[in-house]
């Protein structure tokens, strides 16, 4: 069970906590999720998410890093929220990503927690920037992205799991950065 000291932060309706090695199934529930699969093009296996697991305990750094998003009424986890450094064609990057288990979808979790990683990078880091990596064709992520103000910015390919993936960049500019 995670620790008090574990909590990240919160919104309204959410907090955001760190990854503990206890959480094996909440990560292997949400994805496995058909919603998730579909966007990845790719079915986690046990290793798959022993690796993911072991990549998120590892990710906390300078208020960075992959988050599991709780129902703060209940404690119920329903996805992860996450703000990591990433390069992309040679350039250094601070993305924000999200996954939300299949039933949580649609609800406006996904851009409350997006927006709570948003605030935390431009108030709490002091970032000038942060970008969202989406694939073209998942509407509901370009929707959040575009909720919270972003603008599609440019595209690359990605390799996920040995294929070629294209994506769009959104990015944010912190209008507070001097």
């Amino acid at each position: 069970m995670p620790r008090q000291n574990d909590i990240h932060g919160e919104s309204q309706r959410l907090e955001y906590r760190k990854v503990s090695p206890d959480d094996f199934d909440i990560i292997s529930q949400m994805l496995n999720s058909k919603s998730v699969q579909k966007v990845w093009e790719y079915e986690f296996k046990s290793k798959d998410i022993k690796n993911w697991v072991d990549k998120c305990l590892k990710s906390y750094k300078c208020g960075q890093g992959i988050f599991i998003i709780q129902k703060k009424d209940d404690k119920t986890p329903i996805g992860q929220v996450s703000l990591d450094e990433d390069t992309i064609n040679g350039k250094i990057y601070y993305e924000i990503g999200y996954i939300l288990k299949e039933e949580y979808t649609k609800k406006g979790y996904a851009t409350e927690a997006a927006k709570y990683m948003v605030q935390h990078a431009f108030r709490g880091l002091n970032l000038k920037e942060v970008i969202f990596e989406i694939k073209p064709d998942n509407i509901s992520s370009i929707k959040v992205a575009k909720r919270l103000g972003a603008k599609e910015t440019g595209s690359f390919i990605k390799i996920v799991s040995g294929k070629k993936m294209p994506h769009l960049i959104f990015t944010l500019k912190n209008t507070l950065h001097k």
